[in-house]
């Protein structure tokens, strides 16, 4: 795939040389993330309800403080074998360098072997915006119109 010029450039540091082989990629140019792969010895069977940590033998540096990454999980495994992430997304830091984690759930109904190398889940980058907070006393209610979400919660607007 050509590279893109305005694309942002990550290190990535490869924890285990069987990857250089299998470093993360977009797999079509529409892709919006690249597959994390499953950096396992043996096979993995993982129990219904059962979660396990398992590593991707990568450190990324984002360095952008713009930028984070997120883990996600691939839809396919979760729609059809139910294996999804035990902490739902994973939230990385621009200033992370540690080792990618994949913290994977099968809230399945049956056991599922998970593969040395196999496609796990996703790796994609978001854009972030810092807010500085300023305390007041109210909101200003005055730019409500009929029908906007005021302080109701949870439901507060129907159900469809």
């Amino acid at each position: 795939m050509p590279a893109i010029p305005d694309r942002p450039r990550l290190a990535v540091q490869l924890l285990d040389e069987r990857l250089r082989d299998a470093l993360p990629h977009y797999a079509t140019q529409g892709a919006a993330g690249m597959d994390l792969r499953a950096l396992l010895d043996a096979p993995l069977t993982l129990a219904p309800g059962q979660c396990e940590l398992i590593r991707t033998g990568l450190a990324i540096h984002i360095a952008d403080p713009s930028l984070a990454g997120l883990i996600l999980p691939r839809s396919g495994l979760g729609h059809k074998h139910g294996i999804v992430l035990g902490n739902l997304v994973g939230l990385i830091d621009s200033d992370y360098q540690g080792e990618l984690m994949i913290s994977t759930w099968n809230r399945g109904e049956a056991p599922f072997t998970i593969e040395p190398f196999e496609r796990l889940a996703q790796y994609v980058i978001v854009p972030v915006v810092h807010a500085d907070l300023e305390v007041v006393e109210a909101f200003d209610d005055d730019g409500l119109r009929e029908g906007q979400r005021g302080t109701g919660g949870f439901g507060s607007s129907g159900r469809h």
